[in-house]
């Protein structure tokens, strides 16, 4: 997936008045289980017409309305794979994505037009994103269908309603809301089937060319801290490095993705970051809930970013250069440090980009963080929507195996083989034909060559290797240079793993819905972001410490007090953990 979409969008006014009053009815509600959500229970799955398959739903068509962004799904599909689909289900299947600079601008427009189609789909990583509200709002006011009754006849994703498969957040925080007393309204997607699984073995952040690094005679994973991130970028500047056109590097540039306001950067002092990324709360080692407005932290990353801007270690244009000019200086060396990357990157499959330490963080050395479980993206059903079962059970059947293996691996014959063991074995021509020419292989409609579609409704009780024999697809034909396996040996991924510490937790910003000055104080966190950048980029430290005393004050004035107590209470209830950070 895109990172650049990770990133929690700024809520516009449109937002402001729309969400404006809101809260969830919760007010730190102590419900039992038994209140906010409904019993498990065995699906009882209805038996498909005579002389149809088993996997028949309806003669119909299915169109869902998609608020996210061309870069992470695919509204194209497949006419052969349409077919497989209508003959499998009987479902004329059709998406359209609401194109809009933000996701969350269409999916206001979309909310407020109405005349929606049978489904809408939308970004809900948790319940701290700036969609929560929005759509929640949608749903008090009768909007979307309750979900629950036609979930208990699914095979999928009847597992939602067992008392253990959700993470807490997903559960309490988005589905089955106490307020909503078992109903659900929105489905939380690419949930994992087993607790902590790794979908992949992601090593991601800053990585260092390795050329430069051998030349400097640095072990990039001895790097820990700022300051020697900081005498790294003095050496790169001072050894003249070039790029691959001839041009001197620049020691420190953006994130891989593009800047777009990200703070990317960050990834390389993570002992100056006082909460997690975008997350600017975080607790005290004596219990104490703060905001990084109230700590030195904030004036502590001016400093280091203004020494370091002054120095021409780092690019000046690091909140601002689109991805096209990023990528682009990944891809010709001309950063010495990236920000942020990843090993799954075709760019460094041979691993002339290494990883740079992990960095320790204001508690001390670096520990992997993996969560229970976590969601990303989410759909609901219009009331509008006629016969809505037949989508829930469509869902339910692009969840399941067979499902998947169409939106993932393609057509049988086609695009796969069934190997002895009953997985499929992607043709080497297609493997081919996507290295060589990737947007001619997208063309034929499926994950593996990058169309997702798929994932929309389907891409949840996530197992790869249980379901296909493999993590990612392709992995049984591809060596450990093609796969990101050098980087994952590289950075000892294995041996991190087994010491993680497992979390679930809800994020500090999750309960602004509940919150009586949420639309205030929102507005308030927006500008205390911005007024750091802007401050990054003042003449002097005293310039910028005045733009920060403002943003705090403002903060204060939105109510940041009663919010930081409000959430202190939440973390003490068992069922609304706070996530903070573990290093």
């Amino acid at each position: 997936m895109s990172k650049k979409w990770a990133k929690y969008f700024a809520i516009p006014l449109m937002v402001a008045m729309l969400i404006a009053g809101c809260s969830n009815g919760n007010k730190n509600d102590k419900a039992s289980p038994s209140a906010s959500a409904p019993a498990s229970g065995t699906a009882s799955v209805s038996p498909a017409p005579e002389g149809k398959p088993a996997t028949w739903i309806a003669d119909r068509k299915i169109k869902g309305l998609i608020f996210m962004g061309t870069d992470d799904y695919t509204e194209d599909m497949n006419p052969e794979i349409k077919a497989k689909i209508k003959e499998q289900t009987g479902i004329d299947y059709e998406i359209e994505i609401m194109k809009a600079e933000h996701s969350i601008d269409g999916l206001i427009a979309g909310l407020a037009a109405g005349d929606l189609p049978d489904f809408v789909a939308f970004y809900l990583n948790n319940s701290g994103r700036p969609e929560m509200p929005v759509v929640l709002k949608a749903a008090r006011e009768g909007m979307f269908t309750d979900l629950t009754p036609f979930l208990k006849n699914t095979k999928i994703f009847s597992k939602y309603l067992q008392e253990d498969f959700l993470p807490l957040d997903t559960r309490y925080g988005v589905m089955f809301r106490p307020e909503f007393n078992g109903s659900s309204y929105f489905v939380h997607m690419n949930i994992n089937r087993q607790a902590g699984y790794d979908t992949n073995k992601y090593v991601g952040g800053p990585y260092i060319r390795k050329d430069i690094a051998e030349a400097l005679k640095i072990d990039p994973s001895t790097i820990k801290t700022s300051e020697q991130v900081y005498e790294l970028a003095q050496k790169i500047k001072a050894g003249n490095f070039k790029d691959s056109n001839g041009k001197d590097v620049v020691p420190i540039g953006p994130g891989y993705w593009g800047a777009n306001g990200r703070e990317d950067w960050e990834m390389l002092f993570t002992d100056l970051m006082w909460g997690k990324q975008d997350q600017r709360i975080n607790m005290t080692n004596d219990g104490q809930i703060l905001h990084e407005a109230e700590t030195e932290y904030a004036m502590k990353k001016v400093g280091f970013f203004q020494k370091m801007l002054k120095e021409k270690l780092i690019s000046a244009e690091m909140f601002t250069m689109d991805e096209s000019r990023t990528s682009e200086g990944a891809i010709n060396g001309t950063w010495g440090i990236i920000a942020n990357t990843h090993n799954y990157q075709d760019y460094n499959q041979d691993l002339h980009y290494l990883p740079l330490g992990p960095l320790d963080g204001i508690k001390g050395p670096y520990k992997m963080e993996v969560s229970f479980k976590s969601g990303y993206s989410a759909w609901a059903i219009p009331s509008t929507t006629k016969n809505p079962e037949d989508v829930v059970k469509f869902a339910d059947y692009l969840a399941s195996r067979e499902g998947k293996m169409l939106w993932k691996y393609g057509l049988e014959g086609r695009d796969y083989t069934l190997g002895q063991d009953g997985n499929p074995v992607p043709k080497q021509e297609v493997i081919d034909l996507l290295a060589n020419d990737p947007n001619e292989a997208k063309k034929l409609g499926f994950k593996g060559v990058n169309n997702s579609w798929g994932d929309i409704l389907g891409g949840t009780d996530t197992d790869s290797m249980a379901d296909f024999g493999e993590m990612e697809y392709g992995d049984k034909l591809k060596t450990d240079a093609t796969r990101g396996q050098l980087a994952i040996d590289y950075w000892h991924y294995d041996d991190r793993r087994k010491e993680a510490v497992i979390t679930d937790t809800y994020t500090p910003i999750s309960f602004l819905g509940e919150f009586d000055r949420s639309t205030e104080l929102k507005a308030a966190l927006d500008n205390y972001n911005d007024s750091l950048i802007r401050s990054y980029y003042t003449k002097s430290t005293d310039e910028a410490k005045k733009i920060l005393d403002s943003a705090l004050k403002q903060l204060k004035a939105a109510g940041l007090d009663d919010y930081l107590k409000l959430i202190t209470e939440k973390n003490k209830d068992p069922k609304t953990p706070i996530g903070f950070r573990v290093y």
